[in-house]
């Protein structure tokens, strides 16, 4: 099972209203498309994608400028952290 945090939410919804904004629709359905592949990926191999080393946390490069930051729970339950712009501040990001 896959759960959304707030964060992850409104990450996910910005960067597809900033395709939309500054690219076309195909890029924001583009980038929809491989975070759902990426999302079946992590469903059915949940330690597919490197560890981080903090917090149980992983990382899926969703593309070259986002990555999917998640944690696989005790109870094998998803949370899905942040889809972080690469090109933001990394000592912003907080998990």
């Amino acid at each position: 099972m896959i759960i959304w945090s707030p964060e992850a939410a409104t990450d996910y919804q910005s960067n597809i209203e900033f395709l939309l904004i500054r690219w076309t629709e195909r890029e924001a359905a583009h980038f929809i498309a491989v975070t759902n592949e990426i999302l079946n990926l992590i469903e059915n191999n949940p330690h597919a994608f490197r560890s981080v080393g903090y917090k149980q946390v992983r990382a899926a490069v969703i593309l070259p400028q986002i990555t999917l930051f998640y944690r696989v729970e005790e109870n094998g339950a998803i949370e899905l952290i942040r889809f972080w712009n690469n090109y933001q501040n990394p000592q912003k990001l907080k998990f």
